[in-house]
């Protein structure tokens, strides 16, 4: 590579400023010098605040969606202030702006869901009309299907925001991502992981993806060293699943690929925004036919739902 990145011409690492966030791109920072060699001044990481992060008071569905905690980060790597961009895949709309290129993923951590209380060690153990408080439709549409005697409030902010939360009385329990908690080294206040079977989690949740400029040699070059296949594959059908559902904050939506030697089997879920109802379904085949298989998926689930299944009341 004629372009290495050095102190006088670091790799510049776009990415959110939370503590999350920033570990993610410590991690990936990591990688990037092992697989290369490269001391760490030869990267920058640069902090950028979305409006994701900036607006913490409303439901997200009331200020855009997901592209809330990336529009800011693209623009800037379009303006040329960054060279790649560290996200949370699950936080990735699925349409790219014109240009960016999302095809390099970190090995995948815990894809389940924690269940965290002060009180409580699940789900069944919550009393009758307990408050939940979740920021996640999905988790709320799935809590509210299999527990409709639940109250669900809305539950934004960072980890430390929401335990003080549940130390305040706004709600008894909530939930994080497993993958979330163990990159902060807080697996300590998860009661207990939630079984797939029992909470499908997010599209591409525990998967770390990183965006770079179509065309743009170095960051090509760079990052193809530090890709995961097996999880760029999983992440492959599970965003095909998403995108034929248009999927967004607005819309509950669970999916899930794992991968067996040259098999790839992916369940997916959509629910009615209150809980009122679900739609469930899987498939199995080669792991090449995994966009194919996401599609197909989709169409099996939004035919069997019927029109405005996805739709608020």
């Amino acid at each position: 590579m004629n372009d290495i990145p050095s102190s006088e011409r670091p790799l510049r690492i776009g990415t959110r400023g939370s503590v999350l966030a920033l570990a993610q791109a410590q991690e990936t920072r990591a990688r990037l010098m092992a697989a290369h060699d490269l001391p760490v001044d030869a990267f920058e990481i640069v902090a950028i605040k979305t409006t994701g992060d900036r607006v913490t008071d409303r439901p997200l569905k009331e200020i855009g969606g997901k592209g809330l905690f990336t529009k800011e980060i693209e623009d800037a790597m379009q303006r040329g202030d960054i060279d790649i961009a560290v996200h949370s895949s699950k936080d990735m709309p699925t349409m790219q702006p014109e240009g960016l290129v999302l095809d390099c993923f970190l090995p995948r951590a815990d894809v389940r869901d924690a269940f965290v209380s002060l009180h409580y060690q699940s789900i069944a153990d919550l009393p009758q009309g307990a408050v939940v408080g979740s920021s996640s439709l999905r988790r709320r549409a799935q809590l509210a299907h299999r527990r409709p005697d639940l109250k669900l409030v809305e539950f934004r902010g960072n980890v430390q925001t929401r335990l003080r939360k549940l130390d305040e009385g706004v709600a008894v329990a909530t939930f994080l991502a497993m993958a979330g908690l163990e990159r902060l080294d807080m697996l300590h206040i998860a009661r207990r992981a939630i079984d797939p079977s029992e909470m499908l989690p997010a599209v591409a949740q525990g998967a770390i993806g990183i965006e770079w400029r179509e065309g743009d040699a170095r960051a090509d070059a760079l990052l193809r060293r530090i890709n995961d296949v097996e999880t760029q594959q999983r992440v492959r059908a599970e965003r095909a699943f998403l995108a034929r559902l248009d999927g967004s904050c607005e819309t509950p939506i669970a999916g899930l690929a794992e991968v067996q030697g040259d098999r790839l089997r992916l369940r997916g879920e959509i629910l009615r925004p209150d809980g009122s109802e679900a739609v469930a379904g899987e498939r199995e085949g080669s792991v090449a036919d995994g966009v194919s298989m996401g599609v197909d998926l989709a169409n099996e689930l939004l035919g069997r739902a019927g029109p405005d299944f996805l739709t608020l009341a």
